[in-house]
């Protein structure tokens, strides 16, 4: 598991992700890098549950930015629909967590696509920790990143499958 956070404060959008992948109770790699950016749609995207299958759907949703001119809602909706429907889709277990300027959506394998209401997103084994920080932390005089670091820290400290090596793309 990872822990992603996506934060949207005075606009600034950052998703920020550890760099830890776990098999079972073992650690195999600290530096793993699970926040992208698609540059040509000035989008950004943090994923946590399987890399192979993480990697995946950010290529889908590439495609899909693509076929529906960088429209991030328009394209969330139907990358969910394909991922619930496709046979081979359908098996892959990742979250995604993903914005542009105006968005922010958690995107699921069963189809959902959700805007969570406030500026704060949280997925992963260590999601609900980092989400917990980061809110608390939104009323502070902190920028969007160094919200988003101290939300990876806190939730470093706490959940075992998450370490404190940032990975954070901005935009």
């Amino acid at each position: 598991m990872t822990t992603i956070v996506l934060v949207r404060k005075n606009n600034e959008v950052i998703v920020a992700g550890d760099g830890q992948v776990s098999m079972g109770n073992t650690v195999i790699k600290s530096t793993a890098k699970k926040v992208r950016k698609i540059e040509k749609r000035n989008v950004i995207a943090g994923f946590a549950g399987s890399t192979a299958d993480a990697l995946t759907l950010f290529e889908r949703l590439e495609s899909k930015l693509e076929k529906h001119a960088g429209n991030l809602s328009r394209a969330a909706v139907e990358l969910a629909k394909d991922w619930r429907t496709d046979k081979y889709l359908r098996r892959l277990e990742a979250l995604m967590a993903i914005a542009d300027k105006e968005n922010s959506f958690i995107i699921s394998g069963t189809g959902d696509v959700l805007e969570p209401e406030g500026d704060v997103i949280g997925i992963g084994s260590g999601g609900n920790y980092a989400l917990a920080a980061a809110k608390v932390l939104m009323d502070s005089e902190l920028s969007a990143e160094e919200v988003a670091k101290k939300a990876i820290q806190v939730a470093s400290e706490i959940c075992v499958f998450t370490n404190n090596n940032l990975q954070i793309e901005k935009i």
